[in-house]
């Protein structure tokens, strides 16, 4: 009984240590939180007019001479994939990983990750990677998605793919990220994408030509996107990480409460086979 108490008396200090850890932990995530929701929904309203005028330029375009306009010549596709550096974030990386899977089956296909879990987990499945310089999502910074989205631009002029898109997390609430997929290149994608919207088409006339104008515009929405979704991306992490943390927390407690209750009963139940023990040798002499 004494032995069995003495491990119930261990495992009470062990859930409390990691209760500790866990409450330090949601309360990092909130306050590292706030910051990365103003940010990002500073940035929300620049990423979805971004992403609306380039499905605005596709679906007016009439001169196709681009590279980043015309149809794509190749069925290969590059995903910039945007995860976590670190775990304890509940399902926030696996359901990024998820959702790509879902929309690269029987594709072929490269990736540019972005944050180290989705670097290990292209590393570990042999998933040609684009580069891995970007490995920390954390100290991506907006030079980084310029350089991001010259690296993307330079690749698809040379036709190492045909398309690009972007899989990141959309924070809706603090309860609620989605994963999405959205295209970027070619802008052909984007008419598909747009195609069940009826509306007259403005036509516009780009000076000098459309594909100068393309070659200097686009890169530059890219990197937009990009920051954008990175932006998304750190909130929802976070988001997810404090749900998570907080949820432990809670177990933790029931956890311990269970444990104390077990300890006392057991010392009860210690005690009053002691006073037996003594009142039955009492009787005997």
């Amino acid at each position: 009984m004494a032995a069995n108490m003495k491990a119930v008396k261990l495992r009470i200090k062990s859930v409390q240590s990691t209760m500790q850890i866990t409450k330090a932990m949601e309360l990092v995530a909130s306050s590292k939180m706030r910051r990365a929701k103003e940010r990002a929904e500073t940035c929300r309203p620049y990423f979805r007019e971004l992403h609306q005028t380039l499905q605005d330029i596709a679906e007016e375009n009439t001169d196709f001479a681009s590279v980043y306009a015309r149809q794509a010549s190749s069925d290969k596709c590059c995903y910039v994939v945007i995860a976590g550096d670190r775990g304890l974030a509940g399902g926030y990386n696996a359901n990024v990983f998820k959702r790509l899977e879902a929309d690269c089956e029987g594709k072929d296909y490269v990736v540019l990750p972005i944050g180290k879990k989705a670097v290990e987990y292209f590393r570990r499945r042999g998933i040609p990677c684009l580069t891995e310089e970007f490995a920390e999502v954390a100290n991506i910074s907006v030079a980084d998605c310029f350089e991001i989205a010259n690296l993307l631009c330079t690749e698809f002029k040379k036709g190492t793919f045909g398309h690009i898109d972007l899989c990141y997390t959309a924070f809706l609430s603090m309860l609620s990220q989605q994963p999405e997929v959205i295209s970027m290149l070619p802008l052909m994608d984007l008419t598909a994408e747009d195609r069940e919207r009826e509306r007259p088409r403005h036509l516009i006339l780009y000076e000098p030509d459309a594909e100068t104008v393309f070659d200097a515009i686009v890169p530059e929405y890219l990197a937009g996107l990009i920051y954008g979704g990175v932006c998304e991306g750190l909130v929802s992490e976070l988001a997810a990480r404090r749900t998570a943390m907080e949820a432990a927390t809670s177990n933790a407690e029931e956890m311990i409460e269970k444990l104390n209750l077990y300890y006392n009963r057991a010392r009860q139940a210690s005690i009053t086979q002691e006073i037996t023990e003594i009142v039955g040798g009492a009787e005997g002499i």
